[in-house]
């Protein structure tokens, strides 16, 4: 341990951060070698690099000066061709059987915000069972596994926080049927916070204030780990992204894969429709020729409300957080000299610190820094981009706050207008009140039906359903 103490501080000091071992001699033999291991994992080179660029003063605000919404392939219900859809299915259905597709989720975050106390992949979300978020996308694995005869790997990428816990639960609960050697867990990248003045924040005399690098950390964490090295080895070329928040989600899309191919693209994207000026979600849009996503916070007021000639908001295209990579792209964005291209953004934030005498330091304003990176700033590098668009009642609602908008009970309605609406299709009326809810709860496992036409497909199980009382459909 004294070997690597001298190497690191010497590097400390060297960059102007050696007050980052200001109380080692205080520490006992367990809490020095957890300093160590925060340090180790810390770039230097890239932190100096991160606050001359973010604490020098300069104003680096986003240009929009050339700025218009992004095409994007709409859905047959809104006017796209019912044909290229249809085709893209079949091209993606190949490709899943070949084994070229594994499944990524980002998973790092905890159910603080739900007052849940454990990783937020954990947190239950069905009406009737109330399976966890992780089942909910288990199941939905397993169900394109059988479609598709090919066995398709999980990647989970959690945080130096839930870790431990994520692997416990999955042991517990056997790995929902998928497998153990086919779920990979591993730890997303960390970054240091540092004041204002550039100096590493330590969180207590015995660890640094580290936070995840941001959901574009993803992506060298797929290379760090050696995930992709694994993809690689497995023959799988094609990475269906999508965060753990989000239960309608279509975690294995053969259309959005075949959009993907046929399109010859690195990055492809989901959007929604937006219909309010003001929600919360980036847009897709076009700079020049440059596909880009610009969050709303750095959208103006005037283009956020622009209207195109048909009336629709010109910025309508929102960003959620589902793309399919591909491997090449995450390698090249992901590792060697080029890691970099993915570029970091500033947070300012409240970080709990301690003093120079080590005394607990609880902000009432911010005093730090964190850099993070956004995965969807490597639309920029990808060629070819492809955006297609999803129904926002079909693929989003996700579960953030404790009430109100994307909370846990918005998320239950809307997989219960799911429910019913996949039940009307297959010619199964459900009694409904206005605002589109059954009078009872209603859950479809994804194993019996992960899809309106899955379900359409099975109509002759659904004869003389009892919908007075709670009705669950499984295998």
């Amino acid at each position: 341990m004294n070997e690597r103490y001298y190497e690191l501080s010497a590097a400390f000091d060297a960059a102007g951060q050696g007050h980052v071992f200001r109380f080692w001699k205080d520490l006992n033999p367990a809490q020095r070698e957890g300093l160590l291991e925060d340090a180790a994992a810390i770039d230097l080179v890239e932190v100096e690099s991160l606050c001359q660029r973010f604490l020098s003063g300069a104003v680096l605000a986003v240009d929009t000066s050339d700025l218009k919404g992004a095409p994007f392939r709409p859905v047959p219900a809104h006017g796209g061709s019912s044909a290229d859809w249809a085709g893209a299915e079949r091209v993606g259905e190949v490709a899943l059987r070949e084994g070229r597709v594994a499944c990524f989720t980002v998973a790092g975050g905890q159910g603080t915000r739900l007052g849940y106390d454990g990783p937020k992949g954990a947190y239950p979300v069905t009406p009737i069972r109330q399976k966890p978020l992780f089942q909910v996308f288990a199941e939905k694995i397993l169900a394109a596994r059988r479609r598709s005869g090919a066995a398709i790997p999980w990647f989970i990428m959690t945080s130096r926080q839930n870790h431990d816990q994520t692997q416990a639960f999955f042991e517990k609960n056997d790995w929902f049927g998928l497998g153990q050697t086919s779920v990979f867990l591993f730890r997303q990248g960390m970054m240091p916070a540092v004041d204002h003045n550039g100096k590493i924040l330590l969180e207590s005399p015995c660890r640094i204030a580290l936070s995840p690098d941001g959901h574009g950390g993803s992506l060298r964490a797929l290379v760090r780990s050696g995930a992709t090295e694994r993809m690689r080895r497995m023959g799988i070329d094609l990475i269906s992204y999508f965060q753990v928040d989000n239960p309608l989600v279509h975690c294995v899309d053969p259309s959005f894969i075949g959009f993907h191919l046929l399109g010859e693209s690195e990055l492809s994207s989901k959007a929604l429709l937006k219909t309010d000026p003001a929600e919360k979600v980036g847009h897709f849009c076009l700079r020049g020729n440059q596909m880009c996503v610009v969050e709303y916070s750095d959208l103006p007021k005037d283009l956020a409300e622009k209207r195109a000639p048909d009336g629709r908001l010109e910025f309508c295209a929102g960003s959620i957080a589902i793309h399919v990579f591909s491997r090449a792209l995450v390698e090249r964005l992901g590792g060697g000299a080029q890691e970099r291209l993915l570029p970091f953004h500033r947070a300012d934030k409240k970080v709990a610190t301690i003093d120079a005498a080590g005394n607990p330091v609880k902000p009432e304003k911010p005093n730090g820094v964190k850099f993070e990176m956004f995965v969807f700033d490597a639309i920029e590098h990808a060629k070819k981009p492809v955006v297609i668009e999803t129904l926002r009642e079909e693929e989003f609602s996700p579960v953030k706050n404790a009430q109100g908008s994307d909370s846990p009970q918005t998320c239950r309605d809307d997989q219960l207008r799911q429910s019913v609406r996949w039940l009307h299709a297959a010619v199964c009326p459900v009694p409904t009140d206005k605002q589109g809810l059954p009078p009872h709860p209603v859950e479809i496992s994804p194993l019996f039906a992960d899809s309106q036409t899955a379900l359409w497909e099975k109509r002759d199980r659904l004869h003389n359903l009892d919908f007075t009382q709670p009705l669950y459909l499984g295998e």
